[in-house]
């Protein structure tokens, strides 16, 4: 299974599990992967930013995509975060992965772009690396990377290099972008690029309606995001929105910058997807008021949930 840019729907990013002691639990790992599964994932992302990636040494990070590819066993596609500072441990690894069964691989630029032509040039040696035959996504965060793309940069970047399949939009505020984008694929009949959102969720009906194709998020209820990409393209938009509109007060609270990690992995705890929500060394941790607020607003979800149409 390669990653193309027809790719569509959720492609959850995947949490990655530790235990109390902060050890890599591999066996949460399968629980985790049959979770996403289990509620309407149509991909996977592996190893990104909230995966915790850069906490893992290349062995763990070896020994958790295998396990989480043994467990997918090419039901849907599997994309790996492989971004590294060094081009050559970035290839290694993304050649481990996609020998073990991913569709592709993320790239998030490297802080250090500046200009247009650095971005382009940086994007191009990262295809030489990886060679044609890996499929590329290509990580838009500037929020957090500080690398700004702009439309053009974007679309002299997906007509130079064809494996670059997918954008990871993250932008924000990012919804003209979409738009520009998509308008430009139209006029100029360029190839339609697959374009994934992030940002938690939390403007996911607004960029479906702007040419979104789904969402590659870590929301903790990954079935609500592949309920509202469902209904949105069976044209029932203002279900859609209805859907949304239940968990937006957990979507906003999860999205916190600096604490959201860990509540999201609380909730994937108490959802029993995962054994412990311990986050890696240096990072969040909820305290008693956390936690009575995070139950709070669970149980509120659930009693709206309840409730009939």
């Amino acid at each position: 299974m390669r990653l193309d840019t027809s790719a569509s729907g959720v492609f959850p990013i995947s949490a990655t599990p530790f235990l109390d002691s902060g050890e890599l639990d591999l066996a949460s790992a399968e629980t985790l992967t049959d979770f996403y599964l289990e509620r309407g994932a149509t991909g996977l992302t592996i190893l990104g930013m909230m995966g915790e990636a850069p906490k893992l040494s290349p062995e763990e990070s070896t020994a958790f995509l295998k396990v989480v590819l043994t467990c997918v066993a090419g039901r849907i596609p599997v994309v790996v975060g492989v971004s590294n500072p060094g081009l050559s441990a970035m290839a290694a690894l993304a050649h481990e992965a996609m020998a073990a069964g991913a569709a592709g691989v993320m790239v998030a630029p490297l802080p250090s772009l500046k200009t247009e032509e650095q971005i382009i040039n940086y994007y191009v040696m990262v295809c030489q690396a990886l060679g044609p035959d890996v499929p590329v996504v290509l990580q838009d965060f500037p929020l957090v990377l500080g690398v700004s793309f702009s439309v053009p940069t974007l679309e002299t970047i997906f007509a130079r290099l064809p494996q670059i399949v997918m954008l990871k939009h993250e932008d924000w505020p990012g919804l003209s972008k979409l738009s520009r984008i998509r308008r430009g694929e139209s006029e100029r009949g360029d190839r339609r690029i697959s374009i994934l959102v992030g940002n938690g969720g939390l403007f996911l009906p607004q960029e479906l309606a702007r040419g979104a194709d789904g969402a590659m998020t870590g929301y903790a209820y990954p079935e609500m995001l592949a309920d509202v990409v469902q209904r949105f393209r069976a044209g029932d938009v203002e279900g859609a929105e209805d859907a949304f509109d239940v968990h937006l007060p957990l979507i906003r609270h999860e999205t916190q910058p600096g604490l959201g990690l860990a509540v999201r992995k609380e909730i994937l705890r108490r959802r029993g997807a995962i054994a412990s929500a311990h986050v890696r060394s240096p990072g969040p941790k909820l305290d008693a008021l956390d936690l009575a607020e995070l139950t709070g607003l669970m149980n509120r979800l659930e009693r709206r949930m309840a409730r009939p149409a």
